[in-house]
């Protein structure tokens, strides 16, 4: 009989945290051995046997999570923002202690979404222009979205390795965030409104056309597949993997 993977959820009580436990509990080569809550003991994990750790919480708990996990061997998959440049150092930092472990930080597990922030990336040379708008619902914390995010720096980085210069912008006189935030010369809009879960939409113009790459997920189900692709893949990447298209096969897309 084939062992089964035992698997943790941190932020068990969220709504992202609650679909993953019945995600994990649904899968036959998973187990579900601890589903905790924001005032349940990390310890627990350890006596549980967890072998690979989900934290879905929120940015102030997920550094001592992840760091937790780390520390005791196990590997986690990571669905929380809140990882700037500094966080991610530091990991990186504890990371070289245990050369066996792997951590996956996404920004998103919708594998629509990471397959079109791809696409759009690669699109983006061939364009004179290129913004961002992402869609989510009202209690989103963050603006922008960390997809956005990791969009605007993936396409920022094809523009600049194909040698595109910035994008025309005549603007001159506007409002205090008109033009939206910028990330890496992209200008990335965030809206938030009510019926709505998580959407994003890079428009690309040149001369005469444009191109709009959009996804949409209407449900937490939408990024379950993506988390459980995380789950049986992350023991296979040690070391630290920002975005879940570093378990994908791009290459074909990138050609």
């Amino acid at each position: 009989m084939t062992e089964l993977l035992p698997v943790a959820v941190l932020g068990a009580r969220g709504r992202m945290g609650a679909e993953a436990v019945r995600a994990v509990e649904a899968a036959a080569d998973l187990e579900l051995v601890a589903a905790l809550g924001s005032s349940d003991p990390l310890e627990s994990l350890v006596s549980a046997g967890a072998r690979v750790v989900v934290d879905l919480t929120v940015p102030d708990a997920t550094v001592g999570n992840v760091s937790f996990a780390v520390e005791h061997g196990m590997h986690a998959v990571v669905g929380t923002t809140g990882w700037s440049g500094e966080r991610l150092t530091r990991l990186r930092s504890l990371l070289a202690d245990s050369p066996g472990t792997g951590v996956l930080i996404a920004p998103n597990f919708a594998l629509g979404s990471v397959l079109a922030t791809a696409f759009a990336a690669s699109a983006a040379r061939y364009f004179e222009s290129v913004e961002i708008v992402e869609l989510h619902h009202p209690d989103k914390v963050d603006a922008p979205s960390g997809t956005a995010v990791r969009t605007a720096q993936l396409i920022s980085a094809s523009r600049s390795a194909a040698g595109v210069p910035a994008a025309p912008d005549a603007t001159r006189d506007q409002l205090d965030g008109a033009r939206g935030a910028v990330v890496d010369g992209v200008p990335v809009h965030s809206v938030r409104l009510r019926g709505l879960t998580a959407h994003q939409e890079v428009l690309l113009g040149s001369p005469g056309e444009q191109l709009t790459i959009r996804h949409d997920s209407f449900d937490r189900a939408s990024f379950m597949p993506g988390v459980l692709l995380g789950i049986r893949s992350v023991a296979q990447h040690p070391g630290l993997t920002v975005g879940l298209d570093g378990y994908l096969d791009l290459s074909a897309g990138n050609a």
